[in-house]
């Protein structure tokens, strides 16, 4: 014959595992996954945007083409320039802009980079002049921006919002 004794803890115990697991399976099970934003086509979610491989003015206008800008080649511009260590209040904003389009300069400070910059030729709704400015360090990029050449104008990420 064997005796076996379970103390009230040990109940109470196995008790509390068994409601903790039971509100977890009802959570699964009522909780909505999260699909994503549907409003977007097959289309639109299957496009990836490729930021790697930028050598040359041929691929920073293939990289500005995959947003759907269209840009005059022979006019860009190549230069090369110096992040700053030093963020100052315009550059703080510059890199907000850059963090909304998921990319970010303060990793780059003090790093010297090039940046195309191209005229834009298919702007919609602006009559004045655009620039495309594309950020590459070690062929990827790592910023940039669509802005307008007057003094009050306006400057957008690569998706022109």
């Amino acid at each position: 014959m064997f005796v076996y004794s379970i103390r009230a803890t040990t109940i109470k115990f196995f008790g509390v595992i068994c409601v903790a697991l039971a509100a977890l399976i009802t959570l699964i099970a009522f909780v909505p996954t999260y699909i994503g934003d549907s409003t977007q086509t097959g289309a639109e979610q299957s496009k990836e945007i490729s930021y790697d491989k930028v050598k040359s003015v041929e691929d920073a206008q293939k990289f500005l083409s995959q947003f759907g800008w269209e840009v005059d080649a022979a006019q860009a511009k190549t230069v090369q320039v110096t992040v700053p260590s030093e963020f100052d209040k315009v550059f703080v904003g510059y890199n907000e802009l850059q963090k909304r389009q998921g990319l970010d300069l303060s990793k780059y400070r003090n790093k010297s980079i090039t940046r195309y910059t191209f005229p834009v030729t298919n702007y919609p709704d602006y009559e004045g002049t655009v620039y495309a400015n594309v950020l590459v360090y070690r062929n990827r990029v790592i910023g940039g921006d669509i802005c307008s050449a007057d003094v009050t104008g306006f400057v957008v990420g690569f998706e022109g919002n």
